[in-house]
């Protein structure tokens, strides 16, 4: 998958937010309804990650220097974390707190079917941004589950896109079923309940990005396949005996850093060694096309004593 189709998910979600934004607002000053105010506070925090993701895109493509000489690539999972804490603070604990307000001081809903109406246009935007997000993600999910490649990827803002709408159309779906209860029963507290409910789904997603956006911006290594590709690439010439250590992490979701110790089979002069190690690299760069800054040094091999 190319850098241009996650930066055109990243977008499709913003422009899909930043009008779903304004319709929600208008629908809640309209309406009175509290979920359709906590969606429209959700969908503001949506827009405003987006911004985000795009600012971190941005800076992350800053030249290296003497300061940062790997770069600027985490700049993409540090904001990527924020998003995770804006998710929390502003979509959830809102949420909640608006939920539990409005279940103890339940408020008549005006003009419900204005809600509703906008309620169905926001989910099938939302429907076309996840559509989108879902279709950049292919090349790099695999046969993987869904939820193992949100777990696996060293790309940032595709899970974030990805759950962040999987958890708006969630969210629609219960504020639309909040205030369709409260229009069918006459009783708002069941537009409280739907605002509380879209609290707690937010809390869930925010959880879980925290938990992987701070998994990736500690250091995250190559992933199981990469590592064994990076290790027959490496030993794929009879002169390199043996891979003795191999550390590697992810400074960016394209550029993993590679440091290996291998052992040199014996007779080679310090000029074969040299073009041996050269070649290695060559290989290695082929096998995982991510591979940034590599580094191989040579070393003997000592067998541990019985």
């Amino acid at each position: 998958m190319s850098s241009s189709d996650s930066r055109k998910a990243v977008l499709a979600a913003f422009s899909a937010d930043a009008g779903i934004t304004l319709a929600k607002f208008a629908g809640a000053i309209v309406t009175g309804s509290s979920s359709m105010l906590a969606e429209a506070v959700h969908s503001t925090a949506d827009t405003a990650n987006q911004g985000l993701l795009l600012i971190g895109r941005r800076r992350s493509e800053q030249e290296a220097d003497a300061l940062h000489p790997f770069g600027y690539g985490r700049n993409r999972y540090f904001y990527a974390f924020v998003v995770a804490l804006v998710i929390f603070a502003l979509g959830s604990l809102f949420a909640i707190d608006e939920g539990i307000h409005k279940i103890r001081h339940p408020e008549h809903l005006d003009d419900a079917g204005i809600a509703l109406g906008i309620l169905v246009i926001a989910m099938i935007l939302e429907s076309y941004s996840l559509l989108t997000a879902r279709n950049a993600s292919a090349p790099l999910k695999g046969r993987k589950s869904w939820w193992r490649f949100i777990r696996s990827t060293r790309n940032p803002e595709l899970p974030v896109v990805l759950l962040e709408d999987t958890g708006a159309l969630i969210g629609l779906a219960l504020a639309f079923l909040g205030v369709g209860l409260t229009t069918l029963t006459g009783d708002p507290i069941w537009d409280g309940i739907g605002t509380l409910l879209i609290g707690i789904l937010l809390g869930v997603i925010a959880v879980v990005l925290i938990v992987e956006m701070k998994s990736l911006l500690i250091g995250e290594g190559a992933t199981t396949d990469e590592d064994r590709r990076i290790r027959e690439a490496l030993t794929g010439d009879p002169r390199i005996d043996r891979v003795l250590d191999l550390k590697t992490q992810y400074l960016a979701p394209d550029e993993l850093l590679i440091a290996a110790k291998v052992a040199m089979a014996s007779g080679l002069d310090i000029t074969a060694a040299a073009i041996a190690l050269d070649d290695a690299e060559d290989r290695v760069r082929a096998a995982v096309p991510a591979a940034g800054a590599v580094y191989i040094e040579p070393d003997l091999y000592r067998a541990r004593p019985a």
